[in-house]
């Protein structure tokens, strides 16, 4: 049995209490309420139906009654009162109004943007943050205005040499304006996605299969976008286009192989052609490397001979003055210098023997020639050595042959006595 349970009496357990059971009132007074208060150990908290009873007092007192007390001798008084019609009417729209004023506040978040309806018209666009709107007579519409939307398009169509290509297409695009994306237009997105399957029909059908199949697909993806993003302005749909992607173009299924061959022959030429470029390209550029470099070596000639030309002049008119100073002499050093410069480059010697008029001739070339047989070391001085050796029997022999003839002249002479 609870400890609270009716018909308990004296033993009902408080387990709040310090002690075993709840002891009677004794000399306890009562407090006023009808409630009363033990003595003694009674440390335990109130009763959870004493405080509902007291609740329901208070609520009764307001609304113009009396609460129900207990005396102390255990019987329960009641007293009538007249109650005041307009109370709980006005308790009730006081609260309503709390409730309707506290649903007022809401929060649009920084990515959001809200449109304020008032009776169904527009009324102004909220920024990012706490605001208070009156309910029911307004109504908010948040609008995400930065996240990146798609749309996607793909269907063949035909081009303008009469071919049919299937071209596959996706657009990105955000809400730039949400009072425009709400109200413009019914549904802004399928306008969109409508729009662009115009835009792209449109230029399609301006260019040839080759192009859009090869190298025209960027050219094809900013005309849809140009095409597009001015449909939307003149639409007011409040939509921004980001990009315009065109994701792939193919033939039909049934004639692809061939549109394949078709590419891999264009694609070899192309590298033919490109091979054929950059041959020519490094042709003509060595020729032109070698034209310069022959340009340059004759003006590196031309300023040789100009500056030898020059200084010859120079050497001339040096000796001129020097020929008119002193004649014979730089007669003798031409003849000296001129001399030497063409002896110094004959293999061959002369030899002046003196008053004899004979001219002895040194085979020079052959002596080195032997002379080059030995070490290199020592070539040079046996040539001087042979030179001077055959120098001297040359002398020899030429004075013994010119005495030999005075002898044979002197003798003839006495013979013709």
């Amino acid at each position: 049995m609870a400890w609270n349970e009716p018909g308990g009496g004296n033993n009902q357990q408080d387990p709040w209490s310090g002690g075993g059971g709840r002891r009677p009132s004794g000399n306890g007074g009562d407090n006023g309420d009808g409630n009363n208060r033990g003595g003694g150990n009674n440390q335990g908290p109130p009763d959870l139906d004493e405080a509902l009873k007291k609740f329901q007092d208070k609520i009764n007192r307001l609304l113009g009654g009396r609460g129900k007390r207990g005396g102390s001798g255990g019987g329960d008084g009641s007293g009538g009162g007249k109650r005041n019609p307009f109370v709980l009417p006005l308790l009730v729209v006081i609260v309503a109004a709390v409730v309707w004023a506290g649903s007022g506040f809401h929060l649009i978040d920084q990515s959001e943007r809200g449109v304020v309806f008032r009776f169904g018209k527009y009324t102004t666009t909220l920024n990012p943050g706490l605001h208070w709107n009156p309910p029911i007579v307004d109504q908010v519409e948040n609008v995400n205005v930065t996240s990146i939307r798609s749309a996607n398009q793909t269907d063949s169509m035909l081009t303008s040499d009469e071919n049919i290509v299937r071209v596959s297409v996706s657009a990105q695009y955000v809400v730039s304006d949400a009072h425009a994306f709400l109200v413009n237009v019914n549904e802004p997105e399928m306008t969109l996605q409508n729009a662009m399957d115009s835009a792209l029909r449109q230029e399609v059908g301006n260019m040839k299969l080759q192009q859009i199949l090869t190298t025209g697909r960027d050219r094809l993806g900013q005309r849809v976008f140009d095409r597009l993003s001015a449909y939307m302005d003149a639409y007011g749909t409040g939509l921004r286009l980001q990009t315009v992607n065109v994701e792939s173009t193919s033939p039909p299924d049934r004639v692809q192989d061939a549109f394949d061959d078709v590419i891999r022959a264009r694609e070899e030429r192309q590298r033919s052609i490109n091979q054929a470029n950059a041959y020519s390209q490094a042709v003509v550029l060595e020729a032109r490397g070698q034209k310069q470099r022959l340009v340059e070596e004759a003006q590196g000639y031309k300023a040789a001979a100009v500056a030898d030309a020059t200084g010859q002049t120079n050497r001339f008119n040096s000796l001129l003055g020097e020929y008119r100073q002193a004649p014979k002499v730089t007669r003798e050093r031409l003849y000296l210098e001129t001399i030497s410069q063409v002896l110094s480059q004959t293999p061959k010697a002369l030899v002046d023997l003196g008053d004899s008029s004979a001219v002895t001739v040194l085979p020079l070339n052959q002596m080195q020639a032997g002379g080059n047989a030995s070490s290199d070391g020592n070539a040079t001085k046996m040539s001087m050595q042979q030179l001077e050796q055959i120098s001297r029997e040359v002398v020899d022999h030429m004075n013994s042959s010119s005495n030999s003839q005075q002898q044979t002249r002197s003798s003839s002479l006495r013979e013709g006595r």
